[in-house]
């Protein structure tokens, strides 16, 4: 099973759930999100946003796909480009910090780690370009994909919360944590495997 990252450009967009390809719940202020609903374009207004923050800013989504078919995505972005996130009432996102908005795991695909997959690839990401910790509002009583990433899974690839709510706690992930976390894995591994004869290690379990 190969599994691969890849940027979310305007070129595998359409490789997003269609629910997700529609939705502007983070990209607009929740009465322009209102208005794109009912008389627009949700999914021209998603496009719109993913163009402007990729020439503005840079990358700001991930992709994993196993086999070739799309698993699952995160979306991120400065505060700034998430209207959004001020209406929250943990809000507002560390200035050092940029913001998850939102993370999907396609159900079939679900267990095999592939969020933390899609966490690391971010973080390798952002701590290229100088940033410091990434920041997301959790939701402590998440029932069924939404827009809102549940707590239980921000807390479970490394999170801790900075701004404690009874529904939507604001969490944050020290990128220098996450790098070392993975490194020290990578370490661990190099060790395990040198100490193993060629034969050995090829050996079937």
């Amino acid at each position: 099973m190969s599994r691969r990252l890849a940027n979310i450009t305007l070129d595998n967009l359409d490789d997003l759930p269609r629910r997700c390809r529609q939705c502007v719940f983070w990209e607009l202020d929740p009465v322009s999100g209102e208005r794109a609903v009912k008389t627009g374009d949700p999914g021209l207004e998603k496009e719109a946003w993913i163009s402007a923050t990729l020439l503005e800013w840079g990358s700001c989504g991930k992709i994993v796909y196993v086999d070739g078919a799309p698993a699952g995505f995160v979306l991120y972005s400065p505060p700034l480009y998430s209207p959004r996130s001020v209406a929250f009432p943990t809000s507002p996102v560390s200035a050092d910090a940029v913001l998850l908005m939102t993370a999907h795991i396609i159900p079939e695909f679900s267990g095999g780690g592939l969020g933390r997959m899609l966490i690391q690839g971010v973080a390798k990401d952002l701590t290229r370009r100088g940033v410091r910790a990434i920041e997301a509002f959790g939701d402590l009583k998440w029932e069924e994909p939404s827009c809102v990433v549940p707590a239980e899974y921000l807390l479970s690839v490394g999170f801790k919360t900075v701004r404690p709510h009874l529904r939507y706690p604001r969490l944050r992930l020290e990128l220098k944590t996450a790098i070392s976390w993975r490194e020290d894995v990578e370490v661990a591994l190099e060790r395990l495997l040198g100490s193993m004869s060629p034969e050995r290690a090829l050996r079937p379990v």
